[in-house]
């Protein structure tokens, strides 16, 4: 059998050109911009009105099934002054969200406060133990956010202690749903609410729209003063960032480019921001990592009072606790991404799914090693920590292998896992380990074939740069936010002559070009490529994939291609 090896060669997949009569309908918007649309499937012409001029239909908040039971239950907790525990997840989403609903809540009256548990001790959503102390503080009514909605015996638990439990959550539904006083999903089978793809913190942000229209007071805040919160937990925890999704990024964006929270401010001077722009970008690259960093390593409290910080002097302290935060997070990643990796190289036969577990691995850790191994080798790969009695990991998969319903044919040897097609956690005892690599192997050898796999890069169409004006790159622009479900436009390019080439960064991972399309010079950068610097020698010719993109610098602005992919063309 072949040998498996790094970097699998991308197949490259052009998307088909849309009918003449569609590009030409939309005149004088350019037709590259039609054109990338049709490939996200917006075609309608008031859809693409709408998209391009940013306009949106609010959806009414009480349209989700939950809503009015959530309202009437809270405004009576405040009313009365029950006590309130906002119980969130670990992630930039939970966290947003939990401040979210703590700022809003607390500035109708209510008394509430915050519970986010610990991903060593606890684990992912609802535990027995903190809703049990929770009733012992006196606690009257517990909401969830990002969290509960396969909480089943843990409801019941807090049921029974005599707790009022309000779900809001959108993670898919069970096969069984918790007996709560009310739960707000628009993945109910039965729930009419038009948009199903909102994060946590976006269902937050409609219960407060709910709160703050059903409680009005003079007093209370504006519901649009947490979209950067909004925009912040949508980004990072990569919803289609399309519909009622965009809508919100979009607002949170601007609003993060206008005024930062203290506790922001003081964190985008650790990520030496150079007071650019704020895009989506940023947020998944810069932000979305550093708040994330609290709660892969330690506990999410340092990122939740960051972001309810009152002043910077509160937060600078938070801020460099992120940042160092985050570097460790990285040290350790690339510690267990080559731990992984050495795993993979060493297996003679090119297995089709790796199972990788270490008594060292960090928890918090796992998933982005199980990423950047599949993303690397182009399987699916389990990465977990082997602990004393039990083995607790993540599984990444692609496209071909769903890994929930790969897991599902081995539910008898899992304490228990959850998750979609291309991502998963699991935990297993130890003794039932090796029987669970085994049963795996066998369903990947049996559902997949090594020899074809590759991974295929889309692209939106192939392009004759002499036509590309910064209009266009505008044009193309405009359809920012990128991310899932609107993913950064690519095109190709062939036969551009290299001019210069030369790597560059610290260690020379990246690369720097200058390609000739006959008639002019473009500026290349290409990320992890600096390894063909060598290669890519002047005079000859490449075909590239690449992102059009203003680069500024010096108060210059100039055209830029971000490759994401090249081949070697004929000279």
């Amino acid at each position: 059998m072949e040998k498996i090896l790094p970097h699998q060669p991308k197949r490259w997949e052009v998307r088909p050109r849309a009918p003449e009569v569609h590009l030409n309908k939309f005149a004088p918007v350019p037709r590259l911009v039609i054109q990338i649309l049709y490939n996200r499937g917006i075609t309608h012409p008031q859809e693409i009105e709408d998209f391009l001029a940013r306009r949106w239909h609010d959806n009414d908040p009480f349209a989700l099934k939950g809503m009015a039971q959530t309202v009437a239950r809270l405004s009576q907790a405040i009313t009365a002054q029950e006590p309130i525990a906002i119980y969130g997840d670990y992630d930039v989403d939970g966290v947003t969200a939990t401040a979210l609903l703590m700022q809003v809540l607390t500035g109708l009256g209510a008394r509430v406060q915050p519970y986010i548990p610990n991903r060593f001790d606890e684990g992912y959503g609802l535990n027995n133990e903190a809703l049990s102390e929770l009733a012992g503080q006196g606690m009257k009514v517990v909401l969830t956010v990002d969290c509960g909605m396969r909480s089943v015996k843990e409801v019941a638990h807090a049921n029974r202690l005599g707790l009022d439990m309000i779900i809001t959550d959108h993670h898919s539904v069970g096969a069984e749903i918790p007996v709560a006083l009310a739960i707000i999903n628009p993945k109910q089978a039965d729930d009419t609410y038009s948009f199903k793809e909102l994060s946590g913190v976006g269902l937050a942000y409609k219960l407060a729209q709910a709160m703050l229209r059903s409680i009005p007071n003079p007093q209370s805040p504006n519901p649009d003063d947490f979209l950067d919160l909004v925009a912040l937990g949508t980004v990072a925890d990569l919803v289609p960032l399309y519909g009622e999704n965009r809508q919100l990024v979009v607002r949170g964006l601007r609003q993060l480019n206008q005024s930062l929270r203290p506790g922001l401010l003081a964190l985008m001077k650790h990520g030496n921001h150079n007071g650019s722009k704020i895009n989506a970008g940023t947020i998944g690259f810069m932000i979305g990592p550093r708040l994330n960093a609290a709660g892969r390593l330690d506990s999410a409290w340092s990122a939740y009072r960051l972001l309810m910080a009152a002043s910077e002097f509160e937060a600078i302290h938070l801020a460099a606790q992120l940042d160092l935060q985050n570097r460790e997070r990285q040290r350790l990643t690339v510690e267990t991404v080559e731990t992984a990796r050495q795993v993979v190289l060493a297996d003679a036969v090119a297995s089709p799914l790796y199972l990788i577990s270490h008594p060292d691995f960090n928890p918090g850790i796992v998933g982005l090693a199980a990423s950047r191994i599949t993303e690397e080798f182009y399987r699916p790969a389990l990465i977990a920590e082997q602990g004393a009695a039990y083995t607790k990991g993540s599984a990444r998969s692609i496209p071909e292998f769903h890994i929930t319903e790969a897991l599902d044919e081995c539910a008898d040897l899992l304490v228990r896992y959850g998750g979609h097609a291309a991502a998963a956690g699991f935990t297993v005892t130890n003794e039932n380990l090796p029987t669970l690599q085994e049963r795996l192997q066998a369903i990947a050898k049996r559902q997949l074939d090594i020899t074809a796999l590759r991974p295929t890069l889309t692209i939106d169409g192939e392009l004759n740069l002499r036509a590309v004006t910064p209009a266009l790159v505008e044009a193309i622009t405009n359809l920012e936010p990128f991310g899932m479900g609107n993913p950064t436009p690519c095109f190709l390019t062939r036969h551009l002559k290299i001019k210069q080439s030369k790597a560059i960064g610290q260690d020379g991972s990246h690369l720097r070009l200058v390609l000739h399309d006959g008639r002019q010079n473009w500026n290349g950068v290409a990320f992890r490529f600096g390894h063909l610097a060598s290669e890519l020698t002047i005079g000859r010719y490449i075909d590239v994939v690449y992102g059009l993109e203003f680069n500024e610098w010096n108060g210059q602005r100039s055209m830029q291609l971000r490759i994401v992919d090249l081949k070697m063309g004929d000279s």
